[in-house]
């Protein structure tokens, strides 16, 4: 029981120094994920059925925390690669303002003409999370501001041209939770999204399928089973590299 509680405790405190580390360009892209990796196997390392009832609210705590900051222990690994001349991409690049991040979207054929649309972040950007859509009308990327709490920023392009919104892992203030893209559905009008968030005071782990004109979630289900647009159009890649299915 103390080994696991230890184990809970590394998780999460790993987790938030990946985001810390990540966020000192002069450490190294390296260090942050080293501490993203510990934090994954510490959390790998907890075992289950051994969990006291006291400890499941700590175990979904630590969960959530390596789920926010896990794509630190992938730099610069994008899910979805863009072949070249084809598709979107995006570029970052340092702001006005200091530990200001921006964002261009581009397409790839011509990355260094005028960016679609820009939008700028004081968030840590992980560019390895960037996935764009293969009919080239969205792309979605992981923005954490906090060490606790991850957004999903969607890049969409409709009737009045390119727009970005953000997802935020809940509608309460910014406390513990994190979304992330999961796949994209045939049809190019729906996305999948899985989300988990701490809402007041209880844990919830959501898997979605989401419009991608309105951003409002269609249908939901606490297992992929249970939604069959997800369960068949999961990104495999996601589904190696998520927590949320631990």
């Amino acid at each position: 029981m103390l080994k696991n509680r230890l184990h809970l405790r590394k998780a999460g405190v790993w987790a938030s120094l990946a985001w810390q580390r990540a966020r000192r360009p002069e450490l190294g892209a390296a260090q942050a994920a080293e501490a993203a990796t510990r934090a994954l196997s510490e959390l790998a390392a907890i075992n289950k059925s051994e969990l006291t009832d006291s400890d499941a609210a700590t175990y979904s705590d630590a969960a959530v925390r390596v789920g926010a900051s896990r794509w630190a222990a992938e730099p610069g690994v994008p899910v979805a690669p863009i072949k070249a001349g084809v598709g979107l991409a995006i570029l970052t690049r340092p702001g006005h303002q200091p530990g200001e991040t921006c964002i261009d979207l581009v397409q790839a054929s011509n990355a260094a003409q005028k960016p679609l649309v820009t939008r700028c972040t004081y968030g840590t950007v992980w560019s390895a999370s960037a996935a764009a859509h293969p009919q080239g009308t969205s792309l979605t990327v992981a923005v954490q501001p906090l060490d606790t709490w991850r957004e999903l920023w969607v890049f969409r392009h409709g009737p009045a041209g390119w727009s970005v919104d953000v997802v935020p892992p809940a509608t309460d203030q910014p406390n513990l939770g994190y979304i992330e893209f999961a796949g994209w559905v045939p049809g190019g009008t729906q996305m999948l999204a899985a989300r988990e968030a701490k809402l007041n005071g209880r844990y919830k782990t959501s898997f979605e399928l989401i419009n991608l004109a309105t951003l409002e979630v269609e249908r939901s289900a606490d297992q992929p089973a249970s939604l069959s647009s997800f369960y068949r159009w999961q990104s495999p890649v996601w589904k190696a590299q998520t927590v949320s299915l631990r």
